[in-house]
């Protein structure tokens, strides 16, 4: 009895440690098939500004967030294109006057050199699909929208052909729930869609800032649906915020750890996008915009 029992103990042990090796195998292949950056995030990582202590007010002061290195992103499971899903799209909602429109038409043109994807713009929808039981007016007399609804009611019963993220982008204010005062935006991550509002980005604010705010909060969300955690490393457009100041401070550049993992879900050109933002900067008149591109091509333009 006391042989059988001893041969047992030296099979289980044999297979715990089988089990251990296979697994120390398994974790170190894992770690093994993340190869290091490729030069041109090297190269790029010179011009990241590393973000300082944060100040009373920042969204970094307030939320303890613990950031996500390139390890993180890679083994969690996020949106990767594919032929059936490539696209974004952006619904209107509301009456836009003619600069509005061409903001939007903007946005679109700007969201497909960021992500490298096919963007659209679906038509618009009327204020009227709205209901009273989602509306309200706001704390100094304006109409605002209740945001979950344009998630749950509206963007959740449109399914263009090929969607990969939808954005509602709407001319009217928004609010999360009643005790809130307003919100720039909502996003549900799972479902890939979300919503804006153009409200409070345009007040005190020319035709260019206006655009660059919404080229911010836009990349920004759709970024989250592709994986994208708020970035703690450096000033990245990825960056939590908490007010329009804090947004307006905001790079509207992603930082090189934030283009990284990017670029391992959605294969494309760093170079080539890189000169189509560049261009697109410059045709727009955005000159913060316009520098950092520059920066970036002064460290790959010999590579």
């Amino acid at each position: 009895m006391k042989k059988i029992l001893l041969v047992f103990l030296v099979i289980f042990c044999s297979c715990q440690s089988e089990k251990k090796e296979k697994t120390n195998s398994k974790i170190q292949l894992a770690s093994q098939s993340i190869l290091p950056p490729e030069p041109y995030f090297t190269d790029i990582k010179v011009n990241d500004v590393k973000l300082g202590k944060p100040a009373y007010g920042d969204w970094l002061f307030s939320h303890k967030e613990k950031g996500q290195s390139f390890e993180q992103f890679v083994r969690t499971k996020h949106v990767v294109p594919t032929e059936e899903e490539n696209i974004i799209y952006l619904k209107p909602i509301g009456k836009f006057d003619s600069s509005q429109l061409k903001q939007i038409e903007l946005v679109r043109q700007y969201l497909q050199i960021f992500f490298q994807l096919e963007t659209k713009v679906l038509e618009n929808a009327s204020n009227d699909i709205i209901p009273n039981k989602a509306r309200r007016i706001g704390d100094v007399g304006q109409e605002q929208f209740l945001a979950g609804y344009i998630l749950t009611d509206v963007l959740k019963e449109e399914s263009p052909d090929k969607r990969i993220a939808l954005m509602a982008v709407t001319e009217k204010d928004l609010y999360p729930k009643p005790e809130w005062n307003y919100v720039f935006g909502l996003a549900s991550y799972s479902e890939k869609i979300a919503v804006s509002s153009m409200y409070r980005m345009q007040k005190e604010a020319d035709f260019n800032l206006c655009l660059e705010r919404l080229l911010k909060i836009c990349s920004h969300e759709i970024g989250h649906m592709f994986g994208l955690h708020h970035c703690i490393v450096a000033n990245c457009v990825m960056n939590g915020t908490n007010s329009m100041t804090e947004t307006d401070s905001n790079s509207i550049r992603l930082c090189s750890l934030c283009q990284r993992k990017l670029n391992s879900g959605i294969e494309y050109d760093n170079s080539k996008r890189l000169k189509e933002l560049e261009k697109y900067f410059k045709e727009n008149h955005l000159t913060d915009g316009l520098a950092l591109m520059q920066k970036d091509l002064e460290k790959i333009k010999n590579k």
